[in-house]
């Protein structure tokens, strides 16, 4: 199981850490005044929306706009902490990881929904979007499955 473990420990923080640089540095560009951006960003996010033909963020619809503040607000916070509790192996990290699985699953499912909806997803692009999904359930799973694990040796030293 310690393998399983570290494996899943390796995917959340590896998508953590995109969240924690593109969601402030990329999706905040959406909803935030492009003045606080450098040219160099701006040019970067018009780069990968024409490259990947990812129409949501060339022209993101309202519902897309809300998700990024939900992003921003939440996810990022989030995602900041449990990258932290999983690389200093801080038992709450398992109620973060948890958080930011369903809060990451709950956006892609409206994001692929419309993507595959409107028919307008490529293959390139639901490749880039789709791995997020696979890292929801690992968080997830991480999440439930680490809760029930004995507490340390050194928080049962503490207690005595």
């Amino acid at each position: 199981m310690g393998f399983v473990s570290a494996v899943a420990d390796a995917v959340v923080v590896l998508f953590s850490l995109t969240i924690v640089v593109a969601a402030p540095l990329i999706d905040g560009q959406t909803v935030l005044p492009h003045t606080l951006y450098p040219a160099q960003l701006r040019d970067l996010k018009r780069w990968y929306a024409a490259e990947f033909d990812d129409y949501l963020m060339a022209q993101p619809p309202a519902f897309l706009r809300g998700l990024f503040w939900m992003e921003l607000a939440f996810l990022w916070p989030l995602s900041v902490a449990t990258l932290y509790g999983v690389l200093a192996k801080r038992r709450w990290a398992a109620t973060t990881s948890l958080m930011a699985g369903v809060s990451t699953l709950t956006s892609m499912s409206a994001i692929l929904g419309e993507m595959l909806g409107s028919g307008r997803a490529t293959p390139k692009l639901l490749q880039l979007y789709v791995p997020y999904v696979v890292f929801a359930l690992v968080a997830i799973l991480r999440g439930l499955c680490s809760c029930s694990a004995p507490p340390s040796t050194a928080a049962r030293k503490k207690r005595v």
